[in-house]
């Protein structure tokens, strides 16, 4: 049974989808501060992470600053779905720009939500044992699946569950331009929305990640109205 924290002031709400939730076979356990949610996320072991953006105490971004700087590798890596303002694009953009693997606006429908939990999780899931093997290269990168870990030679990168999922899709087809639609379907596990920057945002947030290890920044480019292509002038 996944183990879920769900941290939101409004407790109307929580306990509604603590109760939907509960029925579709998660953990769920409930904080209404981004103070209490904080120390259950950096105490308690947790397989995702849905959080709220206004919260006394600690608001969302807060929270999910202190998770991705100064937690535990374990609280770092946490799966984390946000809850915007429903049309709040900066929030959404901020959000990612931050580390949250993905986002959902509120009012939020309980079986959306919980479908993208289930997405989230399959990310972080078991992966085939011919992967395990192999692993997956492109120049100087090396993706390890089963581990979820990726390499720029043999120097470990900081990825969230989404970026690494983001970056495998395209380490898979690199050379190939792959669309936002793939992307997003292949990494997300959900469809595209119209005006969705997600996948802007992770490959923004990759290309700085690669940027820190060494390489120029133009490993991921943009192909303008088709999406982006792993290049493989680095390396191979």
């Amino acid at each position: 049974m996944s183990r879920i924290l769900l941290v939101d002031d409004d407790s109307e709400l929580t306990d509604l989808l603590q109760e939907f939730l509960t029925g579709e076979g998660f953990d769920v356990t409930v904080a209404n501060d981004g103070g209490s949610g904080l120390e259950l996320a950096q105490s308690r072991d947790f397989d995702a992470l849905v959080l709220d953006v206004m919260l006394p105490v600690h608001n969302g971004f807060d929270l999910l600053r202190k998770l991705r700087k100064e937690a535990s590798p374990g609280s770092r890596s946490l799966p984390v779905l946000m809850l915007t303002a429903k049309g709040d694009t900066v929030d959404r953009i901020v959000g990612l720009e931050m580390g949250a693997d993905d986002y959902l606006p509120k009012p939020c429908n309980p079986r959306e939500l919980a479908a993208r939990l289930r997405a989230v999780l399959r990310r972080g899931g078991p992966r085939s044992s011919e992967e395990a093997d192999s692993g997956l290269t492109s120049g100087p990168l090396r993706l390890l699946p089963t581990e979820h870990q990726a390499y720029w030679e043999d120097q470990l990168l900081s990825l969230t569950g989404a970026e690494f999922s983001v970056l495998k899709v395209l380490v898979e087809h690199a050379g190939e331009v792959v669309s936002k639609e793939v992307l997003t379907e292949n990494a997300l596990g959900r469809k595209l929305m119209p005006y969705d920057r997600s996948i802007d945002v992770h490959v923004s947030n990759l290309r700085k990640k690669l940027g820190e290890h060494g390489d120029s920044r133009d490993m991921i480019i943009n192909i303008r109205g088709a999406g982006y292509m792993l290049t493989q002038s680095a390396g191979n």
